[in-house]
């Protein structure tokens, strides 16, 4: 069996395992808050013109700065057949800044939801 059969036979298997895990083992207990259409947060029968949290906002910068940090690295493997040390470098680079200013916005309380 040649080595990409055998990978796809690998990732197959190993997504229907998880697949399977994942319908049957979480709990289900739906309760009225649940099943409300409006899970956000907000009241749905207050104000439409309360404004949002600062925080708010951090937050989903900071959900975009890790996201496009996974698509800086994700030709990695790829840039590695050129260069295994510059790669390696700057990949370690990228996330060293990233994991400093993470320890930066964690230190500054930037992370905390609630005041």
């Amino acid at each position: 069996m040649n080595l990409i059969m055998l990978m796809l036979v690998f990732t197959t298997t190993l997504s229907v395992i998880l697949l399977t895990v994942g319908f049957w083992l979480p709990q289900n207990n739906p309760d009225t808050e649940k099943l409300s259409p409006y899970e956000c947060g907000f009241d749905p029968l207050g104000s439409a013109r309360l404004p949002f949290s600062i925080r708010f906002f951090l937050i989903a910068i900071l959900f975009l700065l890790f996201d496009l940090e996974i698509a800086l690295l994700l030709p990695t493997p790829w840039a590695s057949q050129m260069s295994p040390n510059s790669t390696l470098l700057w990949s370690t680079i990228i996330l060293l800044l990233l994991t400093l200013g993470l320890v930066y916005e964690w230190l500054q309380g930037g992370l905390e939801w609630a005041e």
